[in-house]
């Protein structure tokens, strides 16, 4: 039996061309971003006095004018994206990439701070290019069970190549007397490498060579959001993700100041931070793989932002009243145990942006139409970059108001926690996954084989052989996607239980004896759930006899024949438990008692054969086919 955990992981990936010179331009280009900016950064807080930009304001305006070319121009990258070759377009991203790295040669020897401000500007429009084209290559390239560990991985290594840039700008800018000097040769010779991978990236056809471009950025960048919300779930993890980057951005921005004001450290220190940061959405985008089952789980999502409120409220209570003392070396500030518990909470919330991202960008990418998909993106890259805009001039106005930064992190910790909120009401799918989630992972020794029976697109009816909250709930944190149940409406009067399934949108359906109204109705919904490419889900002991469930699955067919469509595979799911558990439904022995972390296992098996899936479909041979995945 075939099992996601007998799959590769997602570093297997980097031995394959399809991922692997894709991975290190991607990688490239980051870092030489950041070595770039946070060098300037650093010499603009520490060395340079410029008038005109003061050192507590340097980070934010290079933030702020690193993001404003996703503004403008995501719409125009995004129409790119679709309408040509994507390889060709890495190409010509690396080359500007290269020009733009010889001028800033320049403007450090100089120095030239209007120069390197211009740069600034520039390597923001070469990363504008190249985000579309990121996240559309993944799909065309990795599968749908690839696709989590893809996205952890590109993660990963933005983070990873954030944080050596980083550190090799800060070492880099603080040489005495040449740092401006190695730092340009750092930024060609970096450029130079990313160009040297991009050669080696496979072909990725047009999704849509068709497209004609609409060169007017403010026209195409409304079309573009327009496009994004015609799918709601989709829209709205776009505007989830553009509120994680407002979230990191005002840490990001404010490390070089929260080093030397707060915590009285040298250069060294804010690359302290940056590595800290970085390592943890590193850590965290790569345990979502291990953590979803090679599936996109979004019940991450709720995970990640708690520990983002959770982590950040402890950072200000951890920075407040560190005593006032000359600049600190790097060992001066890591032999100090009052910083141990501040780097372990900037470590722990970095993590928890890790694993609060990587399930929603995969989510983006699955659920996008392929020939809009990198317009998608591209509406992604301008929301993001508003909320960034945002961030930075509430931040900005808060230090001019003559808030400290550990106030505005909290300030920010608090938001998040509101923000949170909201969303997870609002498409309630997140709290289900997270429940479900718990459940499978932490209440339970959650053992899952055949999933890749379930289908990761297109209609299908499962079928599963018992029924109750748990039962659902589990079914659910197996599925590689959303989940509609057809449920007895006797079961929605229940207290807790009904609200559950009112949350998920589940069907209410009744006998045709109780309340044919209801019956057809029910019917009606199920027909639609399939009709748009859903998973629907039966419980063949849910509504008094198998032979009920039997009827709709015989009757949801009927009808999909009656209209002309093909009928939908009908996939056996058994959910099976040791007694004693707190799920079994074998009562536990006199010397048993209930406990939670049991064992429970959930198995798939292949979907019926057609004949059977059509007016085929009897009780017996649904009974025989769960049996079967029973005995093994």
């Amino acid at each position: 039996m075939t099992s996601t955990t007998d799959q590769p992981n997602q570093f297997a990936l980097l031995r394959q061309r399809r991922f692997a010179p894709f991975f290190w331009t991607q990688f490239l280009g980051a870092g030489n971003d950041n070595l770039f900016k946070f060098a300037f950064t650093v010499m603009l807080t520490y060395q340079l006095q410029v008038a005109w930009l003061p050192p507590a304001m340097a980070g934010l305006v290079i933030g702020a004018l690193f993001i404003l070319p996703f503004v403008l121009f995501s719409a125009t990258s995004g129409q790119l994206a679709d309408k040509l070759e994507k390889t060709r377009l890495i190409r010509f991203v690396k080359n500007l990439e290269i020009a733009i790295a010889a001028a800033a040669m320049l403007g450090f020897m100089a120095p030239n701070v209007s120069l390197l401000l211009g740069c600034v500007f520039m390597m923001g429009l070469h990363s504008t290019l190249f985000g579309p084209v990121k996240f559309a290559y993944l799909p065309q390239h990795l599968s749908a069970r690839e696709i989590t560990g893809g996205n952890g991985m590109v993660e990963m290594g933005t983070f990873v190549a954030i944080l050596l840039g980083n550190v090799a700008g800060g070492l880099l800018i603080a040489l005495p007397g040449c740092g401006a000097t190695w730092v340009a040769i750092g930024c060609v010779g970096t450029a130079l490498l990313g160009r040297l991978a991009a050669q080696q990236v496979p072909l990725s056809p047009a999704t849509d060579p068709t497209l004609v471009i609409n060169w007017n950025p403010l026209s195409e960048t409304w079309r573009n959001l327009k496009l994004a919300r015609e799918d709601i779930v989709v829209f709205r993890s776009l505007l989830a993700i553009s509120w994680m980057w407002f979230f990191g951005a005002v840490f990001l921005a404010n490390f070089p100041a929260f080093a030397k004001q707060v915590l009285y450290g040298d250069e060294q220190v804010a690359s302290l931070l940056l590595v800290v940061f970085s390592v943890g959405i590193g850590i965290g985008s790569l345990a979502c793989e291990m953590l979803s089952r090679r599936q996109v789980e979004i019940g991450l999502v709720p995970l990640g932002a708690i520990g983002m409120s959770a982590f950040s409220i402890d950072l200000y209570f951890a920075s407040r009243g560190l005593p006032a003392v000359a600049l600190q070396t790097l060992a001066q500030f890591i032999t100090s145990p009052a910083h141990w518990r501040l780097m372990a909470d900037l470590g722990l919330l970095a993590l928890s942006v890790g694993l609060y991202s990587v399930p929603m960008y995969a989510l983006i990418q699955l659920r996008s139409q392929p020939s809009l998909r990198a317009r998608i993106i591209a509406a992604n890259n301008i929301l993001n970059a508003l909320f960034m805009i945002v961030s930075s001039l509430g931040a900005g106005a808060m230090l001019g108001a003559g808030f400290s930064v550990p106030e505005i992190f909290l300030a920010v910790a608090l938001l998040n926690a509101v923000v949170g909120v909201y969303i997870f009401l609002l498409v309630p799918e997140y709290l289900l996954r997270f429940v479900a989630f718990l459940l499978s992972r932490l209440m339970h020794r959650f053992k899952v084989e055949g999933d890749d029976h379930i289908p990761v697109t297109g209609a299908a009816i499962i079928v599963c052989n018992a029924f109750s909250a748990v039962d659902a709930l589990l079914l659910m944190a197996a599925s590689p996607r959303p989940m509609r149940w057809l449920i007895d409406q006797r079961l929605f009067a229940l207290p807790v239980l009904g609200g559950l399934f009112r949350l998920a949108k589940a069907i209410p359906s009744a006998s045709q004896a109780e309340s044919p109204a209801a019956d057809a109705a029910a019917l009606d919904t199920a027909d639609q759930v399939l009709a748009d490419g859903g998973l629907l889900c039966v419980f063949l002991e849910d509504g008094g006899t198998p032979q009920r469930r039997c009827d709709d699955v015989m009757q949801i067919q009927a009808r999909r024949v009656a209209q002309g469509k093909p009928v939908v595979p009908v996939v056996p799911v058994v959910l099976r438990s040791s007694p004693g558990s707190n799920v079994s439904r074998t009562a536990p022995s006199a010397t048993q008692q209930r406990r939670l972390f049991s064992r429970v296992e959930l198995l798939a098996g292949p979907a019926l054969a057609q004949a059977q899936a059509m007016a085929g479909v009897t009780v017996e041979g649904l009974q025989a086919a769960l049996q079967a995945l029973r005995a093994r």
